[in-house]
């Protein structure tokens, strides 16, 4: 494996920045990630629940031929690539024995890439004259795609960094030590609020903006850290037969032995590191935990006497500007996906519908490997409860009438 490329510019561009730089932007680092690595790497699955390295960056490409070339301009499909870069057509374990070689991947996607910004850049009168153009809805839509793979890209980094050597190689001087949840909170009052958007850029989730009716809520300043989830740990957190644990939690702690987080690892002097998509890093007691799921999420609130806040809280406080590190990690809310009132599936329904399931729970917020351009209060991500390589982590919740003081 060769030398991998700096995070420095993971989600760091200006919000006003425009859809075809940010396409080019995401365009140019996968194509920077599958020059470094080599074939095995590109095509090794590192954990089951994500891809190939090497799919992703042909996904990408193959997404941006489909809507442009494919859906409005007509040109044939390729059968080949369709059977391996959509992922109806082939299980996540399939893939890995499928991919071509680096170098292939790189001149085919590369190319794609080149056109991609040339038709929307300069469309051609077909192109120009679909409604999907409008208002830059297919730039937008193309670079927020890149963009949630480039995230995915980076926890597919992280799954492999998992596998380094012992932490005692950094050097920590002291293990973090255990903090209690202080009683820091801030009140979202009872009342109507306005949440989703019509914006262009929202996915079809995230709309048609709405007004809900909420009861008082007593909202965590901040999201739970690493020190205070080793306070959990320390009491017993992960032990199946604590009442904190919900039935189908406790069954999946019991069948995984989970001990601590997916991110977290521990070395023999009892010291932890946190691995991200560039290997290990000394834990840091006051940032947030991240790589649980929400069994585990929902256990630590309950421990805590607490709970974890439906998203339309989540996202009303944020829009007040309550909530501090927000975009610091996904944080679980205790309501799953559904459809908003009036909701219309767009560009396909691929994106939406077959999650509206009960079974996929919505994280708000982001991580540091977000792109910046995503961190909108309205934009909903989800996963299933069992789901840890998402960078997951949570923020308390009570109901205005509890004391948690």
């Amino acid at each position: 494996m060769r030398r991998q490329p700096s995070p420095s510019s993971i989600g760091q561009r200006d919000q006003r920045e425009g859809p075809l730089d940010a396409l080019a932007r995401h365009q140019a680092w996968g194509l920077a990630l599958a020059r470094q690595l080599d074939d095995e790497t590109l095509r090794r699955q590192y954990h089951p629940e994500l891809s190939p390295i090497g799919w992703h960056i042909g996904h990408c490409a193959l997404v941006e031929r489909y809507w442009i070339d494919e859906s409005i301009l007509g040109s044939p499909a390729d059968p080949d690539d369709h059977a391996l870069y959509f992922p109806e057509n082939n299980a996540k374990e399939e893939r890995a024995g499928r991919l071509p070689s680096g170098d292939t991947l790189v001149g085919w996607a590369a190319a794609i890439h080149r056109l991609t910004l040339e038709r929307l850049a300069e469309p051609p009168p077909r192109l120009a004259e679909h409604p999907l153009m409008a208002r830059d809805y297919l730039a937008h839509f193309l670079e927020q795609h890149y963009a949630q793979h480039r995230e995915t890209l980076c926890y597919c980094l992280a799954a492999m960094r998992t596998g380094d050597p012992d932490t005692a190689a950094l050097g920590l001087s002291r293990a973090v030590l255990p903090q209690p949840v202080p009683p820091d909170s801030v009140r979202l009052p009872a009342g109507s609020y306005r949440v989703g958007t019509d914006d262009v850029r929202g996915y079809d989730n995230e709309g048609p903006a709405q007004t809900v009716r909420l009861d008082g809520v007593d909202l965590a300043r901040r999201p739970v850290t690493n020190a205070q989830w080793l306070a959990f740990m320390d009491a017993d957190g992960y032990d199946p037969a604590a009442r904190w644990w919900s039935a189908e939690g406790a069954a999946w702690l019991r069948e995984t032995a989970t001990r601590n987080p997916a991110t977290w690892r521990i070395d023999s002097a009892g010291r932890y590191a946190w691995y991200g998509a560039y290997g290990p890093e000394p834990l840091a007691a006051d940032a947030p935990v991240s790589g649980i799921n929400h069994h585990e999420a929902r256990a630590f609130a309950a421990w805590a006497g607490a709970r974890l806040p439906h998203e339309h809280e989540w996202e009303a406080a944020t829009q007040r500007g309550q909530l501090v590190d927000v975009g610091d990690v996904w944080e679980w809310c205790a309501n799953t996906l559904e459809p908003y009132p009036g909701f219309q599936a767009f560009p396909y329904e691929g994106y939406s519908v077959p999650w509206f399931d009960g079974n996929h729970y919505v994280l708000r917020g982001g991580s540091r490997f977000t792109d910046r351009r995503l961190l909108r209060p309205s934009f909903r991500n989800f996963f299933e409860p069992h789901i840890r390589h998402q960078f997951g982590g949570l923020r308390l919740a009570w109901d205005a009438t509890d004391s948690h003081a």
